[in-house]
């Protein structure tokens, strides 16, 4: 339950979950955690960062947000406690100076991963879906599948499976 967002304004948590953990198949060492979905009331990440490193004693915590985030860190449920937890790894987003970013408000707190931006978004996907384009490639291929069986991606794939997978032969 975010506690910034409206009730009803974010799909099922379990269907969430289920999602995540079709992103993730087969990824040496991603687990999606449950922490969030078990616990009644809002949830805020400094109570699941620290219910994690309960859980995991003596593990190191990171904690991946986007620098569009990062700038909204100051306005979260105590961000302190979040900083406390774990250390930040800030991705580079578009319009954001991330590491003048990460000095003003994590200062010695955060590194910036230096990915390249790809310009995809669960705002676009989102968008996409609702306009019934599609999210191939913009999604792992076990998660639109999901959609799709949940009737939440109505449009076919953008481009169809090839049932012969031999090469074309040129005479």
């Amino acid at each position: 339950m975010p506690p910034h967002k409206p009730l009803g304004a974010q799909s099922d948590g379990d269907r969430r979950a289920a999602w995540l953990e079709g992103a993730v198949a087969g990824v040496p060492g991603l687990v999606v955690s449950r922490a969030e979905l078990d616990r009644e009331g809002p949830s805020y990440t400094a109570d699941t960062l620290e219910a994690i490193a309960r859980d995991e004693p003596g593990a190191r915590l990171w904690f991946v947000l986007g620098a569009d985030q990062l700038a909204g860190l100051p306005g979260w449920h105590e961000p302190e406690r979040i900083l406390a937890a774990a250390r930040l790894a800030v991705v580079p987003r578009a319009g954001h100076d991330v590491r003048a970013l990460v000095a003003e408000i994590a200062p010695g707190r955060a590194d910036v991963i230096d990915v390249p931006e790809i310009g995809v978004s669960s705002s676009m996907v989102r968008e996409r879906i609702a306009a019934g384009r599609p999210i191939r490639f913009l999604v792992p291929p076990d998660v639109e599948e999901s959609l799709r069986r949940e009737g939440l991606v109505t449009s076919p794939p953008s481009v169809p499976e090839r049932k012969d997978h031999s090469r074309p032969r040129s005479s």
